[in-house]
């Protein structure tokens, strides 16, 4: 019984996690460049016109996350 129980807390701390990591990006600048372009692609009908490439993975992956929110996605 111990242990069914915990599991569904372990897992509930992963997903509070990744929602903390998400809220960590606000203040990237790459995330922040990605939601200005992306809302100037959104106001402007194109879908991702400028496809950006970083050197670090976890730049790549604000910076889209950043679009993605800036786009309305």
């Amino acid at each position: 019984m111990v242990q069914a129980v915990g599991a569904p807390f372990f897992q509930d701390q992963g997903q509070d996690h990744d929602k903390d990591h998400a809220t960590d990006y606000s203040k990237n600048k790459t995330y922040q460049q990605g939601v200005r372009e992306g809302q100037d692609d959104h106001a402007h009908n194109r879908d991702h016109s400028k496809k950006r490439h970083f050197k670090k993975d976890e730049d790549q992956k604000a910076y889209e996350a950043g679009y993605q929110k800036g786009h309305g996605n």
